[in-house]
């Protein structure tokens, strides 16, 4: 049950003052206005950078200059295994075991490359469901696996649209559309959130729905790693994607991540493009032809790992691993729900579009203006408040609560009454 809010600078305080987590706040840099921390709720577009990145990036830098390319074996943590240093805070965070889960690439790369795999039309089976308005990058891919296959896109992928004059999908009219589709489906690929409205789908229900009518599922989880802690195993989910800079901070261009469940990881004869460092270890070095795959998500590697693309990430999962996901989605909660009451008081000509669940949301409120929202973002910006803006008419706002206080919250509110 959450406490009872107040719009006061003494209650923020006091939020703070009892919050366990509050000092990862310390652990991170903001930009700067006019001397002062801005507020920062643009988490959801690219994560702040840790303060120990610096350091991490030094370290691969200097066994590259002192080592080169013994580095693969003797540098401080092994080029050759460097992807091993996620499994495990990753796999806590989606719910799935280490072998379920890998990082490589990046977001649409792998969504391509796992898209490979899981799609394979025929005259039977060829449709895919999504939501409409995804974000442009899985339309794409969509869009231009279906050519790859002589498919129409009009005609195979089925796109699901909100009630007419609601924002939102209502999870029984997904499983309604994958149900009246089931003859012909071949997958439902969605979004784990929604980028623009911000809602958290029912990702069992679909699983769920998708495998009863014969298809499988996927998910783009970009907007929900580092923000939601999931159970992809558990829920039966096929495949996901997801990048690494928005929640889980990692910096621009960082390396993707990829969930592929067991019953497909574990099987050397389910179909898909390989790379050298998706082959078995124990041959890898043998140079011979004919590719065995390794055991899980790793199977589906492709090159070698990114290592100063890695860096950060590997920063920021230790202050995930430190915090706690589970810690974390309990702020997130009582922090956006406050966010959301002082929104309530301002005077901001908007409606707030992101469900009031707090089980159907995440670290964001999506603010839809019907005129204005451009200018009232630029004013905010002026303000010291990093956020950003969405056509059409949404400004969105992401309290991550590895390094958002409820004083963010409320210097926010402040700088609103005066708009």
């Amino acid at each position: 049950m959450r406490p009872p809010f107040e719009a006061s600078a003494p209650y923020a305080e006091r939020m703070d003052a009892a919050d366990p987590l509050a000092s990862f706040k310390n652990q991170f840099h903001f930009p700067q206005h006019q001397g002062n921390d801005s507020i920062y709720f643009c988490g959801n577009s690219l994560g702040l950078q840790a303060r120990s990145v610096s350091a991490a990036i030094r370290q691969e830098l200097e066994d590259w200059q002192n080592m080169a390319v013994e580095g693969y074996f003797r540098a401080r943590n092994p080029w050759l295994y460097y992807q091993y240093n996620f499994s495990k805070t990753l796999s806590g965070m989606m719910g799935c075991s280490e072998d379920e889960v890998t990082v490589m690439n990046t977001l649409t790369v792998n969504l391509h490359l796992i898209l490979q795999s899981f799609y394979r039309p025929d005259k039977a089976r060829f449709r895919i469901i999504m939501e409409a308005g995804a974000f442009p990058s899985d339309q794409y891919a969509l869009e231009t696996l279906v050519k790859l296959h002589g498919l129409d896109p009009d005609d195979t992928i089925i796109e699901l649209k909100p009630r007419p004059g609601a924002k939102l999908l209502e999870t029984s009219d997904i499983l309604q559309s994958i149900h009246d589709h089931r003859a012909s489906l071949a997958l439902v690929l969605m979004g784990g959130i929604n980028y623009y409205t911000g809602q958290f789908y029912d990702l069992p229900a679909i699983t769920a729905a998708a495998h009863k009518a014969g298809a499988y599922a996927g998910f783009d989880l970009a907007h929900v790693a580092g923000n939601i802690p999931l159970q992809l195993h558990a829920w039966e989910v096929d495949f996901a994607v997801w990048c690494s800079y928005k929640y889980l901070n990692a910096g621009p261009g960082a390396a993707g991540g990829l969930y592929v469940h067991e019953r497909f990881g574990n099987d050397t004869s389910f179909p898909r493009l390989a790379g050298w460092w998706g082959n078995d270890e124990s041959t890898r070095f043998r140079m011979e032809k004919g590719f065995i795959p390794r055991k899980g998500a790793a199977g589906w590697q492709v090159s070698t790992a990114q290592v100063f693309n890695m860096a950060a990430l590997k920063a920021s999962l230790e202050i995930f691993s430190e915090a706690g996901i589970d810690r974390l989605r309990e702020k997130s909660i009582t922090l956006t729900a406050y966010l959301e009451f002082l929104l309530q008081q301002s005077p901001l000509p908007c409606e707030i579009i992101t469900p009031a669940d707090p089980q159907q949301r995440g670290a964001q409120l999506s603010l839809f203006f019907p005129e204005n929202g451009k200018a009232i973002h630029a004013k905010m910006m002026e303000q010291g408040i990093i956020c950003d803006y969405r056509e059409p008419g949404v400004i969105r706002l992401a309290p991550a609560p590895l390094y958002c206080s409820f004083m963010d919250v409320y210097r926010f509110y402040e700088v609103l009454k005066n708009f």
